[in-house]
């Protein structure tokens, strides 16, 4: 039994940034809850993914961006089905309604007349919520410019030429033959995100079950992300199934690219998700020493000092906006808890289980 954990949503520098349908391309069945917030979306993913972990089946966990306790969905790997949070930020739309994808409204189980008692204080707090998330954003976007600062210094001082050899050498070094599969599927993912207790990273798990881990060191604007996206080029032209993991700051930004029928991962290991090999088969590709003029990290010092305490200043900004809107949308939930029928909600849950079980059964037999 395998887990992988994971973000497909994330608040980024560019807002919200999803890529939920992305991982879900290939399910044969995807249940898509709606509801407001505190309906038990969450729970019931938790629920009925730990039930099917449990009986040994391999699965994927989605994490939320907005509150680390929580999930947004979770992927039975082999049976091929899925349940996600389908609200806003990441409301889904089903591609093949009723055949692959359905909704589940979980809002039959709320007491409306309780919810109209509070309506003028829903409406606040959410109009509340939405204001806290778009403020930090906005932090992120100030210290995205201060980060392109950053960049702009190493950039400088950059041999494109050497960056291009040595990307060009690490290309033929892991992509040597074409994919024995052959089905050249991309999903588009986050290995971390920012989150109200602060930047959080699945790296360990995303590689737990890889034999191979190349740790890319180097500085911002060093050509991490340009590597990895010619990684992700040649291996597409090859037909590889691939893992793609963005950057949670600037979703333009790639982080890891994940090859597992070639048993990799090669990733940017540097803050906020910073490693070191710990294994036999970890390996460090330096880029700020193989591309970068001798001397630069001290010939700016100063520059560089400043710029990132500003950098720095504007992210811890960001995160504290996202700390204290979930605060508000704590408030929020307990308001629709207050309201709910979860018996009506665990009869839906045995509904969605026993489906899943049904589907379980075809498979095996």
């Amino acid at each position: 039994m395998k887990e992988i954990n994971y973000y497909a949503g994330g608040n980024t520098a560019k807002g919200f940034v999803h890529f939920f349908e992305s991982n879900f391309q290939d399910l044969e069945r995807l249940f898509i809850l709606k509801g407001g917030p505190g309906t038990g979306k969450s729970t019931m993913i938790k629920s009925i993914g730990n039930e099917w972990r449990d009986k040994g089946y391999d699965l994927e966990w989605i994490h939320c961006s907005s509150d680390a306790k929580s999930l947004d969905a979770f992927i039975i790997t082999e049976l091929k089905i899925g349940i996600v949070d389908g609200t806003n930020p990441h409301a889904l739309e089903p591609q093949y309604p009723g055949v692959v994808e359905e909704y589940v409204d979980l809002g039959v189980a709320w007491n409306r007349e309780q919810l109209l008692k509070r309506k003028e204080e829903i409406i606040d707090l959410t109009k509340k919520v939405s204001k806290g998330f778009q403020t930090a954003y906005r932090s992120f976007r100030e210290g995205l410019k201060e980060h392109d600062k950053l960049e702009e210094i190493y950039i400088s001082q950059m041999d494109f030429n050497r960056a291009n050899k040595l990307t060009s050498e690490w290309i033929q070094k892991l992509i040597q033959y074409p994919s024995k599969q052959g089905r050249g599927m991309t999903k588009h993912r986050f290995l971390g995100a920012s989150t109200p207790i602060g930047p959080v990273d699945f790296v360990e798990s995303i590689t737990e079950s890889l034999e191979i881990r190349y740790f890319i060191k180097g500085r911002a604007g060093t050509g991490k992300s340009t590597m990895l996206k010619k990684i992700v080029e040649v291996a597409k032209h090859n037909g590889y199934d691939i893992e793609v993991y963005h950057c949670g700051f600037d979703p333009d930004s790639l982080d890891m690219v994940v090859i597992r029928e070639l048993n990799f991962a090669i990733f940017d290991s540097t803050a906020p998700h910073e490693y070191f090999p710990t294994r036999e088969k970890d390996y460090i590709i330096d880029l700020y020493k193989e591309t970068v003029a001798t001397g630069t990290d001290e010939k700016y010092a100063n520059r560089i000092r400043e710029t990132t305490k500003k950098y720095k200043e504007k992210m811890n900004e960001g995160i504290q906006h996202l700390a204290k809107t979930k605060e508000i949308r704590d408030q929020l939930e307990e308001i629709y808890i207050e309201a709910m029928d979860f018996t009506i909600v665990n009869q839906i849950r045995d509904t969605i289980n026993n489906e899943i079980k049904g589907m379980a059964q075809k498979n095996n037999s």
